[in-house]
């Protein structure tokens, strides 16, 4: 097309096709939700993608709920390495799909570096190797000029949450059943903790997808709130 490269010399492969799913709106007059229009693009990708496509992906999935947003965004990977094969730049914010690096051949994980400091983050706009280890969405928002309040309030309440998942994480792993003084062991379980533990027993941990282990995770945890 005749754009700028940035490099003393660069070797580009032909392309039959490039598409795009970024950006979100609403088609209210035709009765198609954000989401809708969404996934309506994402499946004209899938169909028409050839190997010789370039595909640019935003944040697949975040129309609607998270663990549905995460499983379609998985499975558009999937299907983009076993079938159309297209070269295909997939930016996200569910850290769980950078697990596909290790799944799936020619699949590989890029980040933007990011320097911290005790008052601030810089980006360096330097593309690197390998995954993100953390989201600064609270720092983007504090840059974007959120108020303090609000900046320092969304902090609080992301340590309730990581705080949360930390201590679901303690209740699901094995532990020794306590006693009442009396050396006779007390019931460990309640009726509900009960059917967390039947359901942990029937998984067949062993063929369990990271995907599927995500969904049960949440199941568990919506059963013991």
């Amino acid at each position: 097309m005749g754009s700028f490269v940035p490099a003393e010399q660069a070797r580009l492969p032909l392309t039959d096709r490039i598409f795009t799913r970024i950006g979100a709106s609403d088609n209210l007059a035709r009765g198609r939700s954000t989401f809708l229009v969404e996934m309506s693009e994402v499946a004209a990708i899938l169909n028409l993608a050839t190997p010789q496509s370039l595909v640019l992906l935003d944040e697949v999935g975040r129309g609607t709920a998270t663990f549905d947003g995460l499983s379609i965004a998985w499975a558009v990977v999937e299907h983009l390495q076993a079938n159309s094969r297209a070269r295909t730049l997939f930016a996200t914010h569910y850290h769980e799909l950078t697990e596909l690096a290790e799944l799936l051949p020619g699949v590989k994980n890029i980040h933007v570096s990011v320097q911290e400091t005790p008052n601030e983050i810089v980006f360096l706009r330097r593309v690197e190797e390998g995954s993100a280890d953390k989201s600064y969405g609270i720092e983007v928002a504090r840059l974007a000029g959120l108020p303090p309040s609000v900046i320092a309030r969304a902090r609080e309440i992301l340590r309730r949450h990581e705080q949360k998942e930390h201590q679901l994480g303690e209740a699901l792993a094995p532990s020794v059943a306590p006693t009442n003084g009396k050396g006779e062991q007390q019931a460990l379980f309640t009726p509900i903790d009960r059917e967390v533990l039947d359901t942990l027993r029937s998984a067949d941990l062993d063929t369990l997808r990271p995907i599927e282990a995500l969904n049960l995770l949440a199941a568990l945890k919506k059963q013991i709130s």
